[in-house]
């Protein structure tokens, strides 16, 4: 371990996680390694500055809320060694453990597990490298046998059972394929028959079975226009001949089929999904969202199996499909540009973005629109009022009243730089250590792959490996791959992020505050939409009409009020203003 060059104890952080929720509420797996780790540290004579917990959190993942206090502590210096009982408490990723290795040393701190193998030696480090490409190896090998069971499996014509089966239909008792659920599938029929035969639509559909409390898929409260759309789309439903079943299938599963019967097809392998804990900035600060990606495999990698015929007319499924094909999502824009719609304004009351609404011009004594900002929780599924923000917000006044606060701001350059340089600092003080620094080992790591790979592929040229040692180690290597490419993208975001920030606060200072008064206040919705979005503005509306603004906003310097804002009263079917002055603070 590096030498503290001092007289005191040296000084150590202890660390400890566990993977699942379970886990996390129990507390026993945290607070059984946190005491083995006192004990080592007491033995050890080690002064312990902080003990560190990352409960519920992967260990395939570097952005973890302790894991990132960890590198923070450490980054302050005067940091010993951080500890943790095991190798994979740290990271199941040898890729991920090589990084914090050299991140740490730089910092003259050394990251231990108590499992580790060999010692400080050249060796020793190769050891403890070794021991987690032995782990990630066998993690590997496990997985592939499970993927390769999987397929094996769907190939002989079996359902591979999941959390539950497909919509009107149960497994049978050996879960390896399905049989009707008479009750549920009249649902289906249901479905099928008034959008495909009777041509209703599916907003209709769906605010019926919500009013009608038909039970849902999986066991909600309300239907929703995916729900309806995924059974529509689902193969499962349509019948097929045998003849088109036979296409997908192999012969030996194709032999045990009736030829005089029909049958749905449940598909294997028709997507990807891949789901990740990322660490982003919001106002300066840390926080933790989960980033989900699904991806459409190529037609030609889809599995097909045979499962019961639904009874579902097939022309039914065929009009449904023809009537929904192109349904789009309408547009709320009714002709106008509502320069704060898409997340400028969210509700007090909920913390939900605002949505827009335009009266019909049938529900008015004129022949006119009006246009308003309201919480679009306040309906949600046509049953219920999520929100007790009922008040709908008259769009007109709410955009002049934040107009005037935001060019008032522009009007004064230095007030607006103060803001903007405020607000670079709080982005690159919420970011993860050195985007170059980290983005340069990722680099270095991807290289040396591509070193050993070519080196494994001599060695098998020559003979001095077999086919199957050759698979296994460009299996690993490959996964090394996917970890310094996945971190790379992740790198890039951020600092990539920060550039537009950057770039906003300079194209904001050269352009807009340059210009005079009478030429703000001539700028389209548009370009006073990308002032907001330059500006990260973020304004709360209260029920009663009162605004809080957020962004790019001194909070040293008093911000001016804003026009009047309206605020509606409703009275009966009827709508009418009242003036009400916003209320505007800084973040």
């Amino acid at each position: 371990m590096p030498s503290m060059n001092g007289h005191g104890p040296k000084r150590v952080i202890l660390y400890a996680r566990v993977s699942t929720d379970e886990q996390a509420r129990s507390g026993y797996s945290l607070a059984q390694q946190i005491e083995a780790l006192r004990e080592h540290a007491e033995r050890e004579g080690y002064e312990v500055l902080e003990e560190v917990s990352d409960p519920g959190q992967s260990g395939a993942s570097l952005e973890r809320p302790g894991m990132d206090r960890v590198r923070d502590l450490v980054a302050t210096g005067g940091v010993h060694a951080v500890l943790a009982q095991d190798a994979d408490r740290i990271t199941r990723d040898p890729a991920h453990r090589a990084f914090l290795d050299e991140e740490l040393q730089r910092h003259e701190t050394a990251l231990v597990a108590l499992d580790d193998w060999g010692d400080n030696s050249h060796e020793g480090e190769l050891l403890k490298y070794m021991k987690g490409w032995v782990s990630k190896g066998e993690r590997l090998k496990t997985a592939e046998r499970t993927r390769r069971g999987k397929l094996q499996k769907v190939k002989e014509g079996k359902v591979l059972a999941g959390r539950s089966p497909s919509f009107g239909f149960v497994y049978t008792e050996d879960r390896e394929n399905y049989e009707v659920h008479p009750e549920n599938m009249a649902v289906v029929q249901r479905i099928f028959r008034e959008i495909g035969a009777e041509g209703r639509s599916i907003t209709s559909v769906r605010m019926a079975f919500n009013r009608e409390q038909v039970a849902t898929p999986r066991g909600g409260k309300f239907w929703s226009p995916k729900k309806m759309r995924d059974i529509i789309t689902d193969d499962v439903y349509c019948a097929h001949t045998y003849e088109e079943v036979a296409e997908h299938v192999s012969a030996g599963v194709a032999v045990r089929l009736d030829a005089e019967k029909r049958y749905g097809i449940w598909w294997f392998n028709r997507r990807r999904y891949e789901s990740r804990q990322v660490a982003v900035s919001v106002g300066g600060k840390r926080e933790y969202r989960r980033k989900a990606r699904v991806y459409e495999r190529p037609r030609s990698e889809w599995i097909a199996v045979p499962v019961p015929d639904s009874g579902i007319p097939r022309e039914w499924v065929d009009a449904a499909r023809e009537n929904t094909k192109d349904n789009k999502k309408p547009s709320k824009n009714a002709d106008r540009v509502w320069e704060l719609s898409g997340g400028f304004l969210r509700c007090a009351e909920c913390g939900c973005v605002l949505g827009t609404h335009t009266t019909p011009e049938t529900r008015t004594k004129t022949p006119r629109k009006y246009f308003y900002y309201r919480c679009h929780t306040r309906g949600r599924h046509g049953t219920v009022k999520a929100c007790a923000a009922k008040k709908h917000h008259p769009a007109h006044k709410v955009e002049v009243a934040v107009w005037e606060l935001v060019s008032g701001l522009l009007k004064d350059p230095e007030r607006l730089k103060e803001g903007l340089d405020e607000m670079v600092e709080q982005e690159r003080a919420g970011m993860r250590g050195n985007p170059d620094e980290e983005a340069r080992v990722w680099f270095e790591k991807l290289a040396g792959v591509e070193r050993e790979r070519r080196g494994y592929l001599r060695l098998a040229a020559k003979g001095h490996m077999s086919e199957d040692e050759l698979d296994e180690e460009l299996l690993e290597l490959e996964e090394l791959r996917r970890t310094a490419e996945r971190e790379l993208e992740m790198v890039r975001g951020r600092k990539e992020a920060l550039e537009e920030l950057e770039e906003n606060r300079d194209a904001l200072l050269d352009l807009y505050a340059a210009m005079i008064p009478e030429a703000l206040d001539e700028l389209a919705s548009e370009e006073r939409r990308d002032i907001y979005r330059m500006l990260r503005l973020e304004v709360e509306v209260a029920a009663d009409g009162a605004m809080e603004a957020r962004g790019v906003l001194s909070a040293e310097v008093p911000l001016p009020l804003g026009s009047a804002a309206g605020r509606v009263r409703e009275t009966g079917d009827s709508l009418c203003d009242e003036e009400i002055a916003p209320r505007f603070m800084t973040s």
